[in-house]
């Protein structure tokens, strides 16, 4: 029931970085009002990260632009603005967000993440002496039966 980043969701624009998008051009539109030139796909279709889409604009002028303190480095070879592209897993994730049970849910995730805090921080679940899952899960379950052993203790005076 965890929330997806806002870079995600959103994407991530500065305030000075108003680049807009043109539907007809299929091609974004820099703050001066420069077309990109080349639009290219970045990143690898199988590995777990999305890809991205670099729309790659004009260097020429780039360098005679007046908006270019802040936008083009002086000597760079080329200016490009980036678009991640969504995989469907975020999309699905974007969708469950606005759903009814979703809001619900996470209505009630601070209780939850109250107690977690206090197993990790208070009984020392954060961290195991030893390595492997055995260890951790009988760190787990001590944490679990303390913490349950203090609230039995509590509710009986």
């Amino acid at each position: 029931m965890a929330k997806l980043n806002p870079v995600i969701t959103q994407g991530f624009r500065k305030d000075k970085d108003r680049f807009d998008y043109n539907k007809d051009a299929d091609m974004f539109v820099c703050p001066a009002g420069h077309l990109a030139i080349r639009k290219a796909r970045q990143g690898k279709k199988i590995c777990g990260r999305n890809q991205a889409y670099a729309y790659y604009f004009d260097i020429e002028k780039c360098k005679i632009c007046p908006f270019r303190d802040g936008c083009y480095k002086p000597g760079a070879k080329t200016k490009s603005y980036s678009v991640v592209i969504k995989s469907s897993l975020h999309q699905e994730q974007m969708v469950f967000q606005e759903t009814e049970y979703y809001k619900e849910k996470t209505k009630h995730r601070y209780k939850i993440e109250a107690k977690n805090s206090e197993l990790k921080n208070v009984y020392g679940y954060d961290r195991a002496i030893a390595y492997g899952i055995n260890n951790m899960q009988m760190k787990g379950a001590l944490a679990i039966f303390t913490v349950n052993l203090k609230r039995i203790l509590k509710l009986s005076k």
